[in-house]
């Protein structure tokens, strides 16, 4: 899980250090993939007792709203 927190801005940061957008919102896309594996893992972790039920609820808000934020921002850069 810490991989995969660790990857989304790594990607983020990498893809803004590319040459113009399309190389950027690639990298955004890029970021998308390892904040969908931190819901996965959420989940795994809540389903094998890691997680109390109110810490994923938190948790899980948190990851779900880093998914709208990526996807708003690939929308807005993709138009």
């Amino acid at each position: 899980m810490r991989r995969s927190a660790a990857s989304v801005p790594t990607n983020i940061a990498e893809g803004c250090g590319r040459e113009g957008r399309p190389e950027y919102v690639r990298f955004l896309r890029i970021a998308a993939g390892p904040a969908a594996e931190i819901d996965y893992q959420l989940l795994l972790a809540q389903d094998l007792g890691f997680l109390q039920n109110d810490a994923f609820a938190s948790l899980n808000s948190i990851s779900r709203e880093l998914a709208k934020v990526l996807g708003a921002l690939i929308a807005s850069l993709s138009k």
